[in-house]
C-alpha cells in the first residue's frame, strides 16, 4: 500500500499539519506546535507562504 500525503479530515485550520502528521505517523498536536514555533522563530512570512503553497498543492482526504 502506497502512502500519499493528503490534508487531514481532523482540521484545525486547513488540515495541513494534520495531514503531515498522519503521513509520518506523528502526533498531530506536536506537529502543529513544532510548526508554530518554527514559524514564529524563523519569521512568520516564510512559514505562512509554505502553508499556503501546501494548501493549494496537497489533495483533500477522502471520507473513509
Amino acid at each position: 500500500m502506497e502512502k500519499k500525503l493528503k490534508k487531514s479530515l481532523d482540521k484545525k485550520i486547513w488540515g495541513i499539519c494534520g495531514g503531515i502528521a498522519e503521513y509520518f505517523g506523528w502526533e498531530k498536536s506536536i506537529t502543529r506546535a513544532i510548526y508554530a514555533i518554527l514559524t514564529l522563530c524563523g519569521g512568520a512570512f516564510p512559514g505562512l507562504i509554505i502553508y499556503l503553497v501546501l494548501y493549494f498543492v496537497m489533495p483533500e482526504a477522502e471520507n473513509e
